[in-house]
């Protein structure tokens, strides 16, 4: 099993998340997260007055998924948040040991 974790532009949830239904993948979980990469922020006006925005608003996706998806789901993420502006995002793909689905006591991928 392996866990996705993919740091996308906000107004790109909505793709995402059908790309990743259309693949097979029926459960996830979505953050408000903000951060920054070669970005390193932006500047705006409030009221005048200039100042310096170093964290911008992204949204991580977290998905556990069986070992035979994990190439699915990421070309469906790669496809569905690409704007190709700087800012775009990245996928981490990691193993992961054990899952247990807490009302049934299934665990790993029957409690995928």
């Amino acid at each position: 099993m392996k866990k996705i974790e993919a740091i996308i532009k906000p107004f790109k949830l909505d793709e995402v998340r059908e790309g990743l239904s259309e693949v097979g993948i029926t459960g996830l979980t979505v953050t408000e997260v903000k951060g920054f990469g070669r970005q390193k922020g932006h500047t705006e006006l409030y009221r005048g007055a200039e100042y310096v925005v170093d964290f911008l608003p992204k949204i991580k996706v977290e998905v556990v998924l069986a070992d035979d998806l994990v190439e699915q789901a990421v070309e469906s993420i790669v496809k569905a948040a690409h704007t190709g502006k700087i800012g775009d995002g990245k996928i981490f793909v990691m193993p992961v040991e054990q899952v247990v689905r807490i009302r049934t006591g299934e665990i790993n991928e029957a409690a995928i």
